[in-house]
């Protein structure tokens, strides 16, 4: 007979990895982790710079941890290091380099399709969080201009000439971190930040005061086009700039088609429905995260969605 698991968590970000070790705490034996990246913590290992702070307290959010998974304020790669040994720890079935296509359920039991294996679960936990589907301008970006356009610091090289496009805390530690090899520029459409913490607006304010890098405030930007393999931005004051590369900081998105097929269903503002426990309309399918988040979450309240989570599926048993 096929593997019945009592739970399968699908993303291997801090919810995910938190659900998957409550729900082990709480006596479940078969637990199964899917992770569509080759490792853990895909959001922090690619859009976060190295040795970037990483608050508890994110953006003055004071949060107790309910859970058995603690956490503390520390940095990009103490944070990786803390979340490898929980998994090191614990004997939790994992499986990585695998996309979730579709989620169905058939009676009491939920039927998880991969491009790889079909799994069997009695509850899913989906934390996949927002930064993997990162949002895009209105405008088109040119094919021929990918190898140059990011969404994340990849490719990034030193000399360059780079423009970061965001007004929030990404946007500003990508250009801070950017401009000390390379000469840069940060674009924002509104004519004043609204969104950083304390830390990073002074500093970013210091380095365009030291012509570190400049910023680009109150203008958008319209469109980009091919110049001899660099980027030609077009901004709606009528002027244009070329760049050696563009990197888009601009938040992420709630994967609306992939939760729609696994069943979720959606309000008229296009947030998903879910009730105190963060269970969906389909009963044993739950959110966690970011998703589950209107404002963005930090990592504390997906520990805490996740223990929330796995204390209701638990009690359904």
């Amino acid at each position: 007979m096929k593997k019945i698991y009592d739970v399968i968590v699908i993303g291997g970000g801090p919810g995910g990895i938190s659900a998957t070790l409550e729900a082990k705490a709480r006596g479940m034996q078969n637990i199964l982790l899917i992770e569509k990246g080759d490792n853990h913590s895909q959001t922090i290992r690619k859009f976060y710079k190295d040795r970037k702070r990483v608050d508890k307290d994110w953006k003055g959010q004071i949060i107790q941890i309910e859970g058995n998974v603690g956490f503390e304020d520390g940095t990009k790669e103490s944070t990786l290091d803390y979340f490898d040994s929980l998994l090191d720890n614990e004997e939790i079935d994992t499986a990585f380099n695998t996309e979730v296509e579709t989620i169905v359920k058939e009676g009491n039991i939920f039927s998880v399709t991969t491009a790889k294996n079909d799994f069997q679960a009695k509850a899913i936990v989906i934390a996949i969080g927002k930064m993997g589907k990162p949002n895009k301008p209105d405008y088109k970006i040119p094919p021929s201009l990918r190898q140059v356009v990011n969404f994340n610091l990849d490719r990034c090289s030193q000399g360059e000439k780079i423009l970061v496009v965001g007004g929030g805390n990404t946007a500003a530690e990508y250009a801070i971190e950017l401009s000390r090899i390379n000469t840069v520029t940060l674009n924002y459409r509104k004519a004043s930040f609204t969104r950083l913490n304390e830390v990073n607006k002074k500093q970013l304010l210091e380095y365009d005061g030291q012509e570190l890098l400049r910023l680009r405030l109150g203008i958008d930007i319209t469109a980009l086009e091919n110049e001899s393999g660099q980027v030609k931005v077009y901004y709606d004051d009528g002027n244009f700039t070329i760049y050696d590369r563009v990197v888009y900081a601009i938040g992420g998105t709630t994967p609306i088609e992939f939760l729609k097929k696994c069943g979720v269903t959606f309000d008229e503002s296009n947030s998903p429905i879910f009730d105190e426990n963060y269970e969906t309309e389909v009963p044993g399918l739950y959110l966690s995260g970011d998703i589950a988040a209107k404002d963005g979450g930090s990592i504390a309240l997906a520990l805490n969605h996740s223990f929330k989570i796995i204390e209701h599926a638990a009690s359904k048993k």
